[in-house]
């Protein structure tokens, strides 16, 4: 019988192997290109489903028919600008907060008491972005809101203007996303705490003859240097990691209304809804951040799927 061999799977580029410090991780919005003014909004996952749609892709061996494709369901609660930032040479100069935001931030944040200056008292800045709360009290997940900064797009006096009409109102996912577009969802893991080298990086069980254990790696590394270098698979954190699954299409969007009842592990959507083609990352419940695509590819933006119905 030949030795049974196989390197260690997963890539050194994510280390240390550790939880992630925040729900929402940090974008590098200036590498984002956007249509729409907002690059970005926060969305819950609320499960997966089996949609019945009918495939309008150009080429496509199944165009014209109905197919099933697997689907993840994302509620969506309106969300509001907290704070707009004033960025000068890559830092933030000034940052000026919103009238009267929701009681439920003081949970999150420390709110000042002193009052932010007016922004056309703003003239020196090279660019400015907003910080964003999620109105999460309108579901049924929790009640403190989830906050994030959001890239805008376009000039500086669109930015401007955009930031002018709607500070102080809500925000749609409507407003950002259209349907058939292609988006990036950043976001966590599930966490599994503490694991083996197994479980955590595809080592092959050794011989059941083996000495000292069979789900463990063979040789920790040489005498010289007489040292455990990082590369060595061992047991550790895994899961609650920052990944994000790039260009996934949306299938639908809109009004919830009555349309999804006694989700598992969820319940009810409430607010608005995207149906996005795959999985996404996470348990239910999960923050993510849903942005424009960092590379969006043709083969991706150019499948078109029509909603007939979930199962």
């Amino acid at each position: 019988m030949s030795t049974t061999r196989r390197p260690r799977k997963g890539s050194l580029q994510f280390w240390p192997r550790k939880r992630a410090r925040k729900f929402l991780p940090r974008v590098n919005w200036s590498s984002i290109n956007s249509k729409k003014t907002v690059k970005g909004f926060i969305c819950y996952k609320a499960g997966m489903a089996s949609a019945y749609v009918k495939d309008n892709t150009p080429d496509s061996m199944t165009k014209g028919k109905n197919i099933i494709v697997p689907v993840t369901i994302l509620e969506c609660p309106p969300m509001k600008i907290l704070s707009v930032r004033f960025y000068k040479n890559g830092q933030v100069k000034t940052e000026i907060l919103a009238e009267n935001p929701d009681k439920e931030l003081g949970a999150k944040i420390k709110m000042p008491k002193k009052k932010s200056p007016n922004i056309e008292d703003i003239k020196d800045y090279d660019d400015l972005s907003i910080l964003s709360y999620s109105q999460v009290k309108k579901t049924g997940v929790k009640k403190n809101p989830d906050l994030s900064e959001l890239g805008l797009s376009g000039s500086l006096q669109e930015k401007i203007n955009f930031v002018r009409e709607n500070l102080g109102k809500e925000i749609n996912v409507s407003d950002i996303f259209d349907k058939k577009q292609v988006i990036d969802i950043r976001g966590l893991t599930k966490g599994k705490g503490f694991s083996g080298p197994v479980k955590r990086f595809g080592l092959t069980l050794k011989s059941h003859k083996s000495e000292k254990g069979r789900r463990r790696p063979g040789s920790l590394g040489p005498w010289h240097p007489a040292r455990v270098t990082f590369k060595a698979p061992m047991a550790g954190q895994l899961g609650m990691f920052t990944r994000v699954t790039y260009n996934n299409s949306i299938i639908d969007l809109g009004k919830s209304g009555d349309k999804f009842r006694n989700l598992k592990n969820y319940g009810n959507i409430i607010t608005d809804y995207l149906i996005v083609r795959g999985s996404v990352q996470g348990p239910s419940k999960r923050q993510v951040l849903v942005t424009a695509p960092l590379r969006a590819t043709k083969k991706q933006a150019k499948k078109a799927y029509e909603l007939i119905e979930l199962r």
